[in-house]
């Protein structure tokens, strides 16, 4: 692909993360992604390449080995001409959210990762003219802790992002919380896998986004502008799924259009499109753990049916879904388990910090350091081997909590489809697919403090202004004692 070739106009702003930003090109199926710094914080043009090419090595070596190599599309590092950089970066600086302005596309280096547009199916190639819709989920932590160095119960029963959302919205984050939960998608138990993705859909936040034909229609934009008119998606999204019936408008349209958009989806997340060295590595069987969470909306209105068991039907071991929680369960011992771990390799690393590159705690991300990954000895031998191997499993499982997943659909005609090609079927139309992972960059390393701090003060919070109102053993309680108050009067 010879970039400088093409003009800055053919493209476009794409979105950002906390690290980097990313450009669409308007007709090819390309993305490119640049590093972002701080005015204060230049780094060199070694450094970036450094930088990029650990990203680069980490997806190549470590996590296509979790997800397959049809899942993760690692890209390749290119050098651009820095005129070209410079233009570009002129031409997207209006489209960036102001929250997103503090730092700066690097336009010193000229290199950038170049990766295929994941809002398009990447299996074939597609004619020119062929519409596109692409649905991206960020599906969080799909299961509970079991690891017994939790300290407060809560965590054996209510998952963390269910916890989580109560703390972000006292926090100004969202205006109100979810009815999402984590725990309901991954249980491949369809009933419950619609209802989380209904609830993804009615209240997005930053963990569903829809496109068609590359551009955003449905979910934020950043934190605070958020699309949710259901009414506006069925417009878009009714060419894709009732070409040609009668169905125009008003609330049935909506809601039969939304309802064949969460069975198609469901669809291809329990699909089975690659293997991989590690998808049959079970961390831990899932039945040792609780399968739902307390605070979920889905279980909390079966047990005011009445119902106290939820069925789990369990995920097909080829999917995403399967894989991705597998790399999830690599957190093993939990944040409080992992902590003291982590604090045993930060006191060796001060007594001997030239052995931080020896530890491989920057990279290289290579084969060895996979390898090092498929020990999952629980004893703990007292040594900093031992730590590190939980420390680097733990920073693989953080990454696979905060992936996103990509789901890329096409309309196809029945005389178009072949066995080369993943297909999914709904009511009167029918999709060739395919889904991808991303946002797979390593958490960092120096991050673990932060996550041991917020996880305290997710639980602390929750304990303190949700579940003391929600828990009804505890309001009788309150409320027998307000009953049996005694008042003493002076005489």
């Amino acid at each position: 692909m010879e970039v400088e070739k093409m003009d800055e106009n053919e493209w476009k702003y794409h979105g950002e993360g906390n690290q980097s930003l990313v450009v669409s090109h308007c007709q090819r199926c390309v993305v490119l992604r640049f590093l972002k710094s701080s005015p204060h914080q230049t780094k060199t043009s070694e450094e970036i390449l450094h930088h990029l090419q650990n990203i680069v090595d980490f997806g190549k070596h470590v996590m296509k080995q979790f997800f397959g190599e049809n899942y993760v599309h690692h890209g390749e590092i290119i050098q651009l001409p820095l005129d070209f950089v410079r233009q570009l970066c002129l031409k997207i600086q209006p489209e960036r959210p102001e929250c997103r302005c503090d730092k700066d596309m690097d336009t010193l280096s000229g290199f950038a990762m170049c990766l295929p547009n994941l809002t398009r199916p990447q299996s074939y190639r597609l004619a020119e003219h062929r519409p596109l819709l692409c649905i991206e989920i960020k599906p969080k932590c799909g299961f509970i802790p079991f690891s017994s160095h939790v300290s407060q119960e809560i965590k054996h029963k209510v998952c963390r992002y269910c916890m989580h959302q109560h703390l972000k919205v006292a926090n100004g984050k969202w205006k109100r919380p979810s009815k999402y939960c984590p725990l309901d998608l991954f249980s491949g138990n369809k009933q419950r896998m619609h209802f989380a993705l209904k609830s993804l859909l009615q209240e997005a936040q930053n963990n569903l986004k829809i496109f068609k034909n590359g551009e955003l229609i449905y979910g934020c934009k950043d934190d605070q502008d958020c699309v949710s008119d259901w009414n506006e998606l069925a417009r878009h999204l009714k060419p894709f799924f009732f070409p040609s019936n009668g169905l125009v408008s008003g609330p049935h349209c909506t809601r039969t259009i939304v309802k064949e958009l969460i069975q198609v989806i469901t669809m291809t997340l329990l699909s089975s499109t690659d293997t991989c060295r590690a998808g049959d590595m079970k961390t831990v069987p899932v039945s040792q753990g609780r399968s739902y969470c307390e605070a979920s909306a889905f279980n909390k209105e079966l047990v005011r049916n009445g119902k106290h068991k939820l069925e789990s039907s369990g995920l097909p071991r080829g999917c995403l879904l399967y894989k991705t929680l597998q790399a999830q369960m690599l957190d093993m011992l939990d944040i409080e388990g992992l902590y003291p771990l982590y604090s045993r390799v930060e006191q060796y690393l001060e007594e001997f910090p030239e052995e931080r590159s020896t530890l491989q705690i920057d990279g290289p991300y290579n084969e060895a350091f996979y390898e090092k990954l498929l020990d999952l000895s629980p004893e703990d031998d007292g040594t900093v081997a031992f730590a590190l191997t939980k420390v680097q499993q733990y920073r693989i499982a953080m990454t696979a909590k905060d992936c996103s997943i990509m789901i890329a659909l096409s309309p196809c005609l029945q005389d178009e489809c072949s066995e080369q090609r993943s297909v999914v079927l709904a009511s009167k139309s029918r999709f060739t697919f395919s889904v991808s992972v991303l946002d797979l960059d390593l958490k960092p390393y120096e991050s673990i403090p932060h996550q041991y701090k917020l996880d305290g003060e997710i639980v602390n919070y929750y304990l303190k202004n949700v579940q003391a109102k929600d828990d009804p053993v505890m309001s009788n309680l309150f409320k027998e004692n307000e009953d049996c108050t005694l008042v003493l009067h002076k005489v």
